[in-house]
Protein backbone atom coordinates (compact mmCIF):
# COMPACT_ATOMS: atom_id res chain seq x y z
CA UNK A 1 0.00 0.00 0.00
CA UNK A 2 1.19 3.42 0.58
CA UNK A 3 2.51 4.01 -3.17
CA UNK A 4 3.43 7.67 -3.35
CA UNK A 5 5.41 7.90 -0.13
CA UNK A 6 8.92 8.45 1.18
CA UNK A 7 10.61 6.63 4.02
CA UNK A 8 12.27 8.65 6.78
CA UNK A 9 15.96 8.44 5.96
CA UNK A 10 16.38 7.17 9.45
CA UNK A 11 14.04 4.89 9.54
CA UNK A 12 15.98 1.70 8.41
CA UNK A 13 19.23 2.32 10.19
CA UNK A 14 17.12 2.35 13.49
CA UNK A 15 15.01 -0.80 12.38
CA UNK A 16 18.01 -2.64 11.89
CA UNK A 17 19.82 -0.96 15.33
CA UNK A 18 16.98 -2.64 17.18
CA UNK A 19 17.07 -5.95 15.38
CA UNK A 20 20.49 -6.72 15.59
CA UNK A 21 20.32 -5.88 19.01
CA UNK A 22 18.40 -8.49 19.46
CA UNK A 23 19.54 -11.09 16.80
CA UNK A 24 22.97 -10.17 18.84
CA UNK A 25 21.30 -10.97 22.11
CA UNK A 26 20.18 -14.57 21.49
CA UNK A 27 23.04 -15.45 19.19
CA UNK A 28 25.87 -14.29 20.84
CA UNK A 29 25.26 -15.87 24.21
CA UNK A 30 25.46 -19.25 22.55
CA UNK A 31 28.61 -18.52 21.06
CA UNK A 32 30.09 -17.35 24.31
CA UNK A 33 28.87 -20.60 25.84
CA UNK A 34 30.85 -22.52 23.40
CA UNK A 35 33.69 -21.02 23.21
CA UNK A 36 33.81 -21.04 26.96
CA UNK A 37 33.31 -24.68 27.15
CA UNK A 38 35.85 -24.90 24.76
CA UNK A 39 38.75 -23.08 26.57
CA UNK A 40 37.71 -24.78 29.61
CA UNK A 41 38.49 -28.33 28.06
CA UNK A 42 41.35 -27.30 26.82
CA UNK A 43 43.02 -25.77 30.34
CA UNK A 44 41.74 -28.88 32.34
CA UNK A 45 43.64 -30.57 30.16
CA UNK A 46 46.54 -29.08 29.74
CA UNK A 47 46.77 -28.52 33.47
CA UNK A 48 45.10 -31.53 35.09
CA UNK A 49 47.97 -32.61 37.47
CA UNK A 50 47.75 -29.15 39.10
CA UNK A 51 44.21 -29.49 39.22
CA UNK A 52 44.74 -33.01 41.07
CA UNK A 53 47.05 -31.74 43.24
CA UNK A 54 44.57 -28.50 44.54
CA UNK A 55 42.07 -31.21 45.70
CA UNK A 56 44.37 -33.28 47.17
CA UNK A 57 46.13 -30.92 48.91
CA UNK A 58 42.64 -28.88 49.53
CA UNK A 59 40.21 -31.72 51.10
CA UNK A 60 41.67 -33.24 53.57
CA UNK A 61 38.46 -34.77 55.27
CA UNK A 62 36.39 -37.82 54.49
CA UNK A 63 34.52 -36.13 51.91
CA UNK A 64 37.97 -35.23 50.26
CA UNK A 65 38.82 -39.03 49.76
CA UNK A 66 35.60 -39.21 48.04
CA UNK A 67 36.27 -35.94 45.53
CA UNK A 68 39.79 -37.51 45.30
CA UNK A 69 38.26 -40.70 44.09
CA UNK A 70 35.87 -38.99 41.46
CA UNK A 71 38.48 -37.19 40.12
CA UNK A 72 40.75 -39.93 39.29
CA UNK A 73 37.53 -41.18 38.09
CA UNK A 74 37.18 -38.71 35.35
CA UNK A 75 41.14 -38.42 34.69
CA UNK A 76 40.89 -42.19 33.41
CA UNK A 77 37.61 -41.73 31.79
CA UNK A 78 37.68 -38.63 30.10
CA UNK A 79 37.82 -39.76 26.64
CA UNK A 80 34.71 -42.05 27.50
CA UNK A 81 32.60 -39.63 28.58
CA UNK A 82 33.53 -37.14 26.08
CA UNK A 83 32.08 -39.96 23.52
CA UNK A 84 28.78 -40.42 25.73
CA UNK A 85 27.81 -36.69 25.32
CA UNK A 86 28.76 -36.08 21.89
CA UNK A 87 26.46 -39.51 21.31
CA UNK A 88 23.66 -37.73 23.39
CA UNK A 89 24.06 -34.14 21.76
CA UNK A 90 24.10 -36.52 18.19
CA UNK A 91 21.00 -38.63 19.35
CA UNK A 92 19.15 -35.23 20.32
CA UNK A 93 19.78 -33.44 16.87
CA UNK A 94 18.84 -36.72 14.57
CA UNK A 95 15.49 -36.59 17.20
CA UNK A 96 15.06 -32.90 16.26
CA UNK A 97 16.08 -33.50 12.65
CA UNK A 98 13.38 -36.62 11.96
CA UNK A 99 10.40 -34.89 13.78
CA UNK A 100 10.77 -31.06 12.69
CA UNK A 101 7.70 -30.52 10.67
CA UNK A 102 8.77 -29.42 7.20
CA UNK A 103 6.42 -27.57 4.51
CA UNK A 104 7.26 -27.29 0.56
CA UNK A 105 5.85 -25.01 -1.85
CA UNK A 106 5.33 -27.70 -5.20
CA UNK A 107 4.38 -24.90 -7.34
CA UNK A 108 2.58 -21.59 -8.15
CA UNK A 109 0.68 -20.02 -10.84
CA UNK A 110 0.02 -16.12 -11.31
CA UNK A 111 -3.13 -15.09 -13.08
CA UNK A 112 -1.30 -13.70 -16.78
CA UNK A 113 -1.88 -10.94 -19.31
CA UNK A 114 -4.90 -10.77 -21.19
CA UNK A 115 -4.47 -7.90 -23.89
CA UNK A 116 -7.90 -7.56 -24.05
CA UNK A 117 -8.24 -6.28 -20.31
CA UNK A 118 -5.28 -4.10 -20.54
CA UNK A 119 -6.35 -0.71 -19.79
CA UNK A 120 -3.80 2.14 -21.23
CA UNK A 121 -3.48 5.51 -19.80
CA UNK A 122 -5.66 7.41 -22.05
CA UNK A 123 -8.11 4.48 -21.55
CA UNK A 124 -7.87 5.35 -17.96
CA UNK A 125 -8.39 9.14 -18.35
CA UNK A 126 -11.36 9.00 -20.99
CA UNK A 127 -13.54 6.22 -18.59
CA UNK A 128 -12.58 8.20 -15.88
CA UNK A 129 -13.74 11.61 -17.35
CA UNK A 130 -16.86 10.11 -18.80
CA UNK A 131 -17.76 8.84 -15.37
CA UNK A 132 -18.66 12.65 -13.85
CA UNK A 133 -17.60 11.71 -10.63
CA UNK A 134 -14.38 13.48 -10.49
CA UNK A 135 -13.99 17.32 -10.12
CA UNK A 136 -11.19 18.94 -12.54
CA UNK A 137 -8.82 18.79 -9.42
CA UNK A 138 -9.51 15.32 -8.79
CA UNK A 139 -9.00 14.02 -12.81
CA UNK A 140 -5.59 15.59 -12.58
CA UNK A 141 -4.32 14.75 -9.51
CA UNK A 142 -5.02 11.02 -10.36
CA UNK A 143 -3.31 11.75 -13.96
CA UNK A 144 -0.52 12.92 -12.33
CA UNK A 145 -0.14 9.95 -10.01
CA UNK A 146 -0.72 7.52 -12.99
CA UNK A 147 2.33 9.45 -14.37
CA UNK A 148 4.84 9.29 -11.42
CA UNK A 149 3.32 5.49 -11.00
CA UNK A 150 5.64 3.30 -13.00
CA UNK A 151 2.81 1.58 -13.29
CA UNK A 152 2.26 0.47 -17.10
CA UNK A 153 -0.24 0.60 -19.91
CA UNK A 154 -0.38 -2.76 -20.05
CA UNK A 155 -1.80 -3.35 -16.48
CA UNK A 156 -5.27 -4.87 -16.71
CA UNK A 157 -8.91 -3.60 -15.65
CA UNK A 158 -11.96 -5.65 -14.72
CA UNK A 159 -14.75 -5.34 -17.71
CA UNK A 160 -17.14 -3.64 -15.74
CA UNK A 161 -14.43 -0.30 -15.27
CA UNK A 162 -14.32 -0.43 -19.24
CA UNK A 163 -17.52 -0.05 -20.27
CA UNK A 164 -18.95 3.32 -21.30
CA UNK A 165 -19.71 4.05 -18.23
CA UNK A 166 -18.03 1.59 -15.68
CA UNK A 167 -21.12 0.21 -14.03
CA UNK A 168 -20.03 -1.98 -11.50
CA UNK A 169 -21.69 -4.25 -9.82
CA UNK A 170 -22.50 -7.30 -7.52
CA UNK A 171 -22.32 -9.88 -10.06
CA UNK A 172 -19.48 -8.06 -12.44
CA UNK A 173 -17.44 -8.15 -9.43
CA UNK A 174 -18.17 -11.91 -8.83
CA UNK A 175 -17.03 -12.56 -12.49
CA UNK A 176 -13.72 -10.86 -11.71
CA UNK A 177 -13.25 -13.04 -8.69
CA UNK A 178 -14.18 -15.89 -11.24
CA UNK A 179 -12.16 -14.97 -13.98
CA UNK A 180 -8.79 -14.63 -11.77
CA UNK A 181 -9.43 -17.06 -9.27
CA UNK A 182 -11.13 -20.06 -11.70
CA UNK A 183 -7.85 -19.79 -13.98
CA UNK A 184 -5.17 -19.60 -11.00
CA UNK A 185 -6.61 -23.02 -10.15
CA UNK A 186 -7.24 -24.67 -13.06
CA UNK A 187 -4.01 -24.09 -14.34
CA UNK A 188 -2.22 -25.03 -10.72
CA UNK A 189 -3.92 -28.38 -10.92
CA UNK A 190 -2.71 -28.90 -14.58
CA UNK A 191 1.00 -27.81 -13.83
CA UNK A 192 1.52 -30.55 -10.84
CA UNK A 193 -1.14 -33.26 -12.05
CA UNK A 194 -3.52 -33.06 -9.18
CA UNK A 195 -6.79 -33.50 -8.26
CA UNK A 196 -9.58 -31.04 -6.76
CA UNK A 197 -10.15 -33.99 -4.88
CA UNK A 198 -6.88 -34.49 -3.34
CA UNK A 199 -6.67 -31.06 -1.44
CA UNK A 200 -7.33 -31.22 2.06
CA UNK A 201 -6.93 -27.67 2.74
CA UNK A 202 -8.09 -24.70 1.28
CA UNK A 203 -6.86 -20.63 1.93
CA UNK A 204 -8.15 -17.68 0.20
CA UNK A 205 -7.46 -14.13 0.61
CA UNK A 206 -9.43 -11.50 -0.61
CA UNK A 207 -9.32 -7.90 1.46
CA UNK A 208 -12.64 -5.86 -0.25
CA UNK A 209 -14.83 -8.39 -1.61
CA UNK A 210 -16.14 -11.26 0.67
CA UNK A 211 -19.28 -12.00 -0.37
CA UNK A 212 -21.96 -14.95 0.19
CA UNK A 213 -21.41 -17.83 -0.23
CA UNK A 214 -17.59 -17.37 0.32
CA UNK A 215 -15.20 -16.96 -2.40
CA UNK A 216 -13.25 -20.29 -1.51
CA UNK A 217 -17.06 -22.05 -1.41
CA UNK A 218 -16.70 -20.50 -5.25
CA UNK A 219 -13.59 -22.78 -5.85
CA UNK A 220 -15.11 -25.30 -3.84
CA UNK A 221 -18.20 -25.42 -5.93
CA UNK A 222 -16.48 -25.14 -9.29
CA UNK A 223 -13.84 -27.33 -9.35
CA UNK A 224 -16.14 -29.99 -6.87
CA UNK A 225 -13.62 -30.67 -4.05
CA UNK A 226 -14.33 -33.29 -1.09
CA UNK A 227 -16.83 -32.35 1.45
CA UNK A 228 -14.40 -32.75 4.06
CA UNK A 229 -12.14 -30.33 3.09
CA UNK A 230 -11.20 -27.75 5.73
CA UNK A 231 -11.70 -24.22 3.31
CA UNK A 232 -11.15 -20.66 5.43
CA UNK A 233 -11.32 -17.41 3.47
CA UNK A 234 -9.31 -14.56 4.87
CA UNK A 235 -11.30 -10.70 4.34
CA UNK A 236 -10.36 -7.61 4.93
CA UNK A 237 -6.58 -7.68 5.96
CA UNK A 238 -4.89 -6.00 3.22
CA UNK A 239 -2.50 -6.56 1.25
CA UNK A 240 -0.06 -8.15 3.44
CA UNK A 241 -2.60 -11.51 4.01
CA UNK A 242 -0.36 -13.61 1.10
CA UNK A 243 2.01 -14.56 4.20
CA UNK A 244 -0.54 -15.36 6.63
CA UNK A 245 -2.39 -17.52 4.07
CA UNK A 246 0.69 -18.95 4.12
CA UNK A 247 1.48 -19.60 7.51
CA UNK A 248 -2.42 -20.97 8.15
CA UNK A 249 -2.12 -23.25 5.79
CA UNK A 250 1.16 -24.53 7.22
CA UNK A 251 -0.25 -24.99 10.78
CA UNK A 252 -3.52 -26.30 9.48
CA UNK A 253 -1.23 -29.02 7.59
CA UNK A 254 0.37 -29.75 10.69
CA UNK A 255 -2.88 -31.24 12.21
CA UNK A 256 -2.92 -33.70 9.67
CA UNK A 257 -2.14 -37.30 10.94
CA UNK A 258 -0.36 -38.41 8.07
CA UNK A 259 0.23 -35.10 6.58
CA UNK A 260 -1.78 -33.66 2.95
CA UNK A 261 -2.33 -30.57 0.55
CA UNK A 262 -2.71 -26.80 1.05
CA UNK A 263 -4.55 -24.67 -1.80
CA UNK A 264 -3.64 -21.06 -1.40
CA UNK A 265 -5.03 -18.23 -3.30
CA UNK A 266 -4.55 -14.35 -3.24
CA UNK A 267 -6.51 -11.90 -4.53
CA UNK A 268 -8.21 -8.52 -4.34
CA UNK A 269 -10.93 -7.43 -6.31
CA UNK A 270 -11.55 -3.89 -7.61
CA UNK A 271 -14.80 -3.83 -9.37
CA UNK A 272 -16.47 -2.48 -6.32
CA UNK A 273 -13.72 -0.49 -4.68
CA UNK A 274 -13.25 2.47 -7.84
CA UNK A 275 -13.02 5.10 -5.74
CA UNK A 276 -15.75 7.56 -7.23
CA UNK A 277 -14.98 10.48 -5.25
CA UNK A 278 -12.84 13.76 -5.01
CA UNK A 279 -10.72 13.12 -1.90
CA UNK A 280 -6.95 12.94 -2.14
CA UNK A 281 -5.78 10.34 0.24
CA UNK A 282 -8.59 7.93 -1.47
CA UNK A 283 -7.74 8.86 -5.24
CA UNK A 284 -4.41 7.27 -4.86
CA UNK A 285 -5.57 3.24 -5.23
CA UNK A 286 -7.29 3.93 -8.23
CA UNK A 287 -4.32 5.28 -9.82
CA UNK A 288 -1.95 1.90 -9.07
CA UNK A 289 -4.35 -1.15 -8.14
CA UNK A 290 -4.67 -3.75 -10.60
CA UNK A 291 -6.75 -6.79 -11.42
CA UNK A 292 -4.44 -10.02 -10.68
CA UNK A 293 -4.11 -13.07 -8.26
CA UNK A 294 -1.84 -16.02 -7.66
CA UNK A 295 -2.88 -19.80 -6.66
CA UNK A 296 0.21 -21.88 -4.54
CA UNK A 297 -0.10 -25.75 -4.16
CA UNK A 298 1.91 -26.67 -0.24
CA UNK A 299 2.61 -30.10 0.99
CA UNK A 300 3.59 -31.28 4.15
CA UNK A 301 4.47 -34.93 2.50
CA UNK A 302 8.17 -35.94 2.68
CA UNK A 303 7.39 -38.01 0.05
CA UNK A 304 6.77 -34.92 -2.31
CA UNK A 305 9.95 -33.04 -1.15
CA UNK A 306 11.58 -34.70 -4.33
CA UNK A 307 9.53 -32.81 -6.48
CA UNK A 308 8.63 -29.63 -4.19
CA UNK A 309 10.74 -26.20 -5.55
CA UNK A 310 10.95 -24.69 -2.18
CA UNK A 311 11.08 -25.35 1.71
CA UNK A 312 9.11 -23.33 3.94
CA UNK A 313 11.70 -21.69 6.70
CA UNK A 314 10.16 -19.31 8.24
CA UNK A 315 7.41 -17.15 8.13
CA UNK A 316 7.34 -13.65 10.57
CA UNK A 317 4.00 -11.38 11.18
CA UNK A 318 3.75 -8.51 12.87
CA UNK A 319 0.70 -6.34 13.99
CA UNK A 320 0.27 -2.86 15.27
CA UNK A 321 -3.42 -3.25 15.23
CA UNK A 322 -3.24 -1.95 19.15
CA UNK A 323 -2.26 1.39 18.25
CA UNK A 324 -4.47 3.38 17.19
CA UNK A 325 -2.62 5.57 13.94
CA UNK A 326 -1.59 2.44 13.19
CA UNK A 327 -5.15 0.92 13.13
CA UNK A 328 -6.49 3.78 11.11
CA UNK A 329 -3.57 4.86 8.66
CA UNK A 330 -5.07 3.01 5.82
CA UNK A 331 -8.75 2.93 6.52
CA UNK A 332 -11.57 1.78 4.23
CA UNK A 333 -14.84 4.84 4.89
CA UNK A 334 -17.02 6.94 3.47
CA UNK A 335 -15.99 10.39 1.96
CA UNK A 336 -18.32 14.02 2.74
CA UNK A 337 -20.09 12.90 0.11
CA UNK A 338 -21.08 8.87 1.63
CA UNK A 339 -18.64 7.97 -1.23
CA UNK A 340 -16.64 4.83 -0.32
CA UNK A 341 -13.11 4.50 -0.86
CA UNK A 342 -9.79 3.40 0.83
CA UNK A 343 -8.07 6.36 2.67
CA UNK A 344 -3.82 6.75 3.13
CA UNK A 345 -3.38 9.15 5.59
CA UNK A 346 -0.20 11.12 6.54
CA UNK A 347 0.68 8.87 9.02
CA UNK A 348 1.42 5.85 7.05
CA UNK A 349 5.27 6.22 6.19
CA UNK A 350 6.08 5.87 10.19
CA UNK A 351 3.92 3.11 11.04
CA UNK A 352 5.00 1.06 8.49
CA UNK A 353 8.82 1.80 9.88
CA UNK A 354 7.91 0.80 12.99
CA UNK A 355 6.39 -2.05 11.85
CA UNK A 356 9.32 -3.43 9.86
CA UNK A 357 11.44 -2.51 12.61
CA UNK A 358 9.64 -5.07 14.59
CA UNK A 359 9.88 -7.31 11.42
CA UNK A 360 13.57 -7.47 11.31
CA UNK A 361 13.74 -7.40 14.89
CA UNK A 362 11.81 -11.09 14.88
CA UNK A 363 13.77 -12.21 10.96
CA UNK A 364 17.53 -11.02 12.36
CA UNK A 365 18.62 -13.82 14.75
CA UNK A 366 16.26 -16.00 12.05
CA UNK A 367 18.99 -15.61 9.03
CA UNK A 368 21.56 -13.22 9.48
CA UNK A 369 24.82 -14.91 9.43
CA UNK A 370 26.60 -14.86 12.36
CA UNK A 371 29.17 -12.23 10.73
CA UNK A 372 26.84 -9.42 10.01
CA UNK A 373 25.45 -10.09 13.95
CA UNK A 374 29.13 -9.67 15.57
CA UNK A 375 29.56 -6.70 13.09
CA UNK A 376 26.55 -5.21 14.87
CA UNK A 377 27.56 -6.29 18.26
CA UNK A 378 31.19 -4.34 18.37
CA UNK A 379 29.76 -1.21 16.28
CA UNK A 380 27.02 -1.07 18.89
CA UNK A 381 29.72 -1.72 22.18
CA UNK A 382 31.24 0.65 20.59
CA UNK A 383 28.61 3.66 20.68
CA UNK A 384 27.04 2.69 23.39
CA UNK A 385 29.73 1.67 25.96
CA UNK A 386 32.80 3.82 25.01
CA UNK A 387 30.69 6.48 23.35
CA UNK A 388 32.44 6.23 19.87
CA UNK A 389 31.23 8.65 17.23
CA UNK A 390 30.27 5.97 15.10
CA UNK A 391 27.38 5.78 12.56
CA UNK A 392 24.95 2.68 13.56
CA UNK A 393 26.14 -0.68 11.55
CA UNK A 394 23.25 -1.40 8.79
CA UNK A 395 23.61 -5.21 8.03
CA UNK A 396 23.63 -6.37 4.56
CA UNK A 397 20.25 -8.24 4.05
CA UNK A 398 21.57 -9.44 0.73
CA UNK A 399 24.04 -11.91 2.59
CA UNK A 400 21.00 -13.55 4.35
CA UNK A 401 18.59 -13.86 1.30
CA UNK A 402 19.62 -13.70 -2.54
CA UNK A 403 16.19 -12.71 -4.08
CA UNK A 404 13.74 -10.14 -2.66
CA UNK A 405 10.16 -9.88 -3.66
CA UNK A 406 9.31 -6.72 -2.18
CA UNK A 407 5.88 -5.56 -1.81
CA UNK A 408 5.11 -3.77 -4.85
CA UNK A 409 2.20 -0.94 -3.60
CA UNK A 410 3.90 1.80 -5.49
CA UNK A 411 7.10 3.21 -6.80
CA UNK A 412 7.83 4.85 -3.91
CA UNK A 413 7.56 1.60 -1.77
CA UNK A 414 10.22 -0.31 -4.14
CA UNK A 415 12.64 1.93 -4.73
CA UNK A 416 12.75 3.34 -0.89
CA UNK A 417 12.88 -0.31 0.47
CA UNK A 418 15.57 -0.94 -2.00
CA UNK A 419 17.81 1.89 -1.27
CA UNK A 420 17.28 1.43 2.77
CA UNK A 421 18.31 -2.37 2.27
CA UNK A 422 21.09 -1.26 0.00
CA UNK A 423 19.83 -3.55 -2.59
CA UNK A 424 21.15 -3.53 -5.95
CA UNK A 425 19.02 -2.87 -9.26
CA UNK A 426 18.83 -5.94 -10.24
CA UNK A 427 17.78 -7.05 -6.46
CA UNK A 428 14.93 -4.71 -6.88
CA UNK A 429 13.83 -5.60 -10.41
CA UNK A 430 11.53 -8.49 -9.43
CA UNK A 431 9.32 -6.07 -7.63
CA UNK A 432 9.84 -3.15 -9.91
CA UNK A 433 8.00 -5.72 -12.75
CA UNK A 434 6.03 -6.82 -11.03
CA UNK A 435 4.69 -3.24 -10.49
CA UNK A 436 4.98 -2.08 -14.03
CA UNK A 437 3.66 -4.80 -16.16
CA UNK A 438 1.10 -5.56 -13.31
CA UNK A 439 0.00 -2.78 -11.08
CA UNK A 440 -0.71 -2.96 -7.28
CA UNK A 441 -2.28 -6.30 -6.90
CA UNK A 442 -2.54 -6.50 -2.55
CA UNK A 443 -1.52 -9.46 -1.74
CA UNK A 444 -0.22 -11.25 -5.18
CA UNK A 445 2.43 -8.56 -5.86
CA UNK A 446 4.92 -10.89 -3.79
CA UNK A 447 4.49 -13.71 -6.27
CA UNK A 448 4.66 -11.87 -9.48
CA UNK A 449 7.64 -11.11 -8.37
CA UNK A 450 8.55 -14.51 -7.27
CA UNK A 451 7.32 -15.91 -10.56
CA UNK A 452 9.50 -13.09 -12.73
CA UNK A 453 12.75 -14.55 -10.46
CA UNK A 454 12.01 -17.69 -11.96
CA UNK A 455 11.89 -16.72 -15.39
CA UNK A 456 14.11 -14.00 -16.10
CA UNK A 457 17.04 -14.73 -13.16
CA UNK A 458 16.20 -18.41 -12.10
CA UNK A 459 17.12 -19.66 -8.65
CA UNK A 460 19.50 -21.81 -7.39
CA UNK A 461 19.78 -24.37 -5.51
CA UNK A 462 19.73 -23.48 -1.82
CA UNK A 463 19.46 -20.09 -2.61
CA UNK A 464 16.63 -17.66 0.04
CA UNK A 465 13.94 -15.89 -1.51
CA UNK A 466 12.31 -13.55 1.01
CA UNK A 467 8.65 -12.27 0.47
CA UNK A 468 7.84 -8.93 2.47
CA UNK A 469 4.62 -6.88 2.26
CA UNK A 470 2.55 -4.46 3.92
CA UNK A 471 -0.86 -4.32 4.80
CA UNK A 472 -3.93 -2.35 6.22
CA UNK A 473 -4.06 -2.64 10.17
CA UNK A 474 -1.06 -2.07 10.32
CA UNK A 475 1.07 -5.25 9.12
CA UNK A 476 3.96 -6.06 7.92
CA UNK A 477 4.76 -10.11 7.51
CA UNK A 478 7.23 -12.00 5.17
CA UNK A 479 8.19 -15.60 4.13
CA UNK A 480 11.74 -16.78 3.61
CA UNK A 481 11.41 -20.14 1.16
CA UNK A 482 14.95 -22.20 0.51
CA UNK A 483 15.26 -23.40 -3.42
CA UNK A 484 15.27 -27.40 -3.04
CA UNK A 485 16.85 -27.66 -6.89
CA UNK A 486 18.12 -25.35 -9.99
CA UNK A 487 14.86 -23.18 -10.74
CA UNK A 488 14.83 -21.37 -14.46
CA UNK A 489 11.37 -21.82 -15.93
CA UNK A 490 9.36 -19.88 -17.96
CA UNK A 491 5.75 -18.42 -16.32
CA UNK A 492 2.96 -17.39 -18.69
CA UNK A 493 2.25 -14.37 -16.99
CA UNK A 494 5.85 -13.19 -17.91
CA UNK A 495 6.02 -14.26 -21.59
CA UNK A 496 4.43 -11.22 -22.99
CA UNK A 497 7.83 -9.21 -21.83
CA UNK A 498 9.79 -11.12 -23.75
CA UNK A 499 12.78 -8.55 -25.04
CA UNK A 500 11.64 -6.03 -22.19
CA UNK A 501 12.85 -7.38 -19.08
CA UNK A 502 14.75 -4.33 -18.23
CA UNK A 503 12.06 -1.94 -19.06
CA UNK A 504 10.02 -1.39 -15.92
CA UNK A 505 13.45 -0.82 -13.55
CA UNK A 506 14.85 1.55 -16.43
CA UNK A 507 11.12 3.53 -16.16
CA UNK A 508 11.16 3.56 -12.23
CA UNK A 509 14.75 5.26 -12.27
CA UNK A 510 13.83 7.24 -15.07
CA UNK A 511 10.78 8.79 -12.70
CA UNK A 512 13.01 8.82 -9.71
CA UNK A 513 15.28 10.92 -11.42
CA UNK A 514 12.61 13.19 -12.67
CA UNK A 515 10.61 13.62 -9.44
CA UNK A 516 14.24 14.54 -7.83
CA UNK A 517 14.88 17.31 -10.31
CA UNK A 518 11.21 18.96 -9.28
CA UNK A 519 11.79 18.70 -6.08
CA UNK A 520 14.76 20.49 -6.36
CA UNK A 521 13.15 23.12 -8.54
CA UNK A 522 10.45 23.59 -6.25
CA UNK A 523 12.57 23.91 -3.22
CA UNK A 524 14.94 26.62 -5.22
CA UNK A 525 11.96 28.61 -6.23
CA UNK A 526 10.29 28.14 -2.28
CA UNK A 527 13.80 29.71 -1.41
CA UNK A 528 13.78 32.68 -3.76
CA UNK A 529 11.02 33.95 -2.61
Amino acid sequence: MYPHTEFPPRAFPDTVDAAIRLASAGSLPALGLGLGLGVAFKKVGATYGSFDAAWKAALRSPVGVDAQRLVGFFQSNTGSLMVLLAGVGLLWLVQRWVKRERTFLVDLECFSNVPELSVPYETFERQSRRKKCFSADAMDFQMRMLNKSGVANETMFPPALQTDPPEPSMASAREEAETVLFSCVENLLKKTGMKARDIDVLVVNCSLFNPTPSLSAMIINKFKMRTNIESYNLGGMGCSAGPISIGLAKRLLGSLNRGGYALVVSTENITQNWYQGNERSMLIPNTIFRMGGAAMLLTNKKTEASRSLYELEHVVRVHLGAQDDAFRCVYQHEDADKKIGVELNKDLVNVAARALEVNLTKMGPLVLPLGEKLAFAANWIARKVFAAKLQPYIPRFNKAFDHFCLHAGGRAVVTGLSRQLNLSEDKMAPSANALHWYGNTSSSTVWYSFSWIETVQGVAKGERVWQVAFGSGFKCNSCVWRALKNIKREHGAWKHIAGQETRAVETIIKIEEESRLERAKKAKAEGTK
